[in-house]
């Protein structure tokens, strides 16, 4: 039985330049690493160098034409959205983001490891089937549960995206899907504005969409309450095989784009919850990807207490 944890990182990751004041900033991923690799679980961590994703897998999840749409956007360095600038090298530093999470999946499907980190970026759950929009410019965790399905023969996903803003994207891309549970807890209102408790799903996929909009000033009680009395029972009814989790680090109480309270000891007991729950239905599968967390303080002690959980929990 496989008991590491995988952490999938690039150098890479840090030229997806989105210019001055931006957000979504390389030193989101220099302040966690550096976290991470001052902290005691660094050395007992797998570590995996992720290769680019094809083209043909990001069509997993996005439109025909997508993928080619965003390779001339980045090569003009003509702006996604108003919120998603990108530079000359970002189309191929996206492939590389997804291929990440691709590579954690590859590891936790083929038995290599117990579970997986995948720190990347640009994030990804925002971009939908045939948009990219909040920084977001391929859905790297959509693209991820369609590679489990089409090339590791996993049948039904369950993706749980704690990134306080609701993941639109994913939802947008799995909404007529009933092998596919999406769950978002996030706060409300915020961008980009859906995310209600009455998107369900549609068709034979009712049901299969579960949005928990949260007040502002949500803390760890409250989260854990959800995870606990909401998620847990939703995901033993749908059974997954796999659980992948978009994990943004934005619900923290320091994150300057958020109102919520997350503290880093509430993110580690949400990992515990995710991973009891997958322990229960799916076998220990789980896969994390970062998302969002802006907030240099909050991201990488958050990231630390993720992934320790990660490790410890195996």
């Amino acid at each position: 039985m496989p008991q590491k944890t995988a952490f999938i990182y690039h150098p890479d990751y840090l030229n997806h330049d989105t210019g001055p004041g931006h957000p979504e900033r390389p030193d989101r991923l220099r302040a966690s690493l550096a976290a991470l690799q001052q902290s005691d679980v660094w050395e007992q961590l797998h570590h995996i160098d992720p290769t680019p994703a094809t083209v043909d897998q990001i069509a997993y999840a996005h439109n025909s034409g997508y993928s080619e749409h965003i390779r001339q956007s980045c090569e003009a360095e003509i702006p996604m959205a108003y919120d998603t600038p990108v530079g000359h090298e970002s189309y191929d530093i996206a492939l590389l983001s997804t291929g990440g999470v691709l590579c954690a999946a590859e590891a936790v499907a083929t038995d290599q490891v117990k579970n997986a980190f995948a720190m990347v970026r640009p994030p990804g759950h925002h971009a939908t089937l045939g948009q990219s929009m909040g920084f977001c410019l391929f859905n790297n965790i959509a693209v991820t549960a369609r590679y489990l399905q089409r090339e590791h023969g996993v049948g039904k996903v369950a993706i749980v995206d704690w990134d306080v803003h609701h993941g639109n994207g994913t939802q947008d891309i799995f909404y007529e899907d009933e092998t596919v549970f999406f769950f978002s807890i996030h706060q409300s209102p915020l961008y980009p504005g859906t995310g209600s408790k009455y998107e369900q799903g549609s068709g034979n996929a009712k049901g299969t969409t579960l949005n928990v909009p949260m007040s502002p000033g949500s803390g760890d009680d409250e989260y854990r309450t959800v995870f606990e009395d909401v998620l847990r029972s939703a995901l033993q009814d749908f059974s997954p095989e796999f659980i992948l989790i978009s994990a943004g680090f934005d619900a923290h109480y320091l994150d300057p784009l958020s109102n919520t309270n997350i503290t880093a000891e509430g993110f580690a007991m949400l990992t515990d919850l995710v991973l009891a729950i997958a322990e229960d239905t799916a076998s220990g599968n789980v896969v994390s990807a970062l998302e969002g967390g802006y907030s240099l303080e909050g991201i990488s002690e958050s990231v630390v207490a993720h992934v320790e959980r990660l490790n410890v929990n195996k």
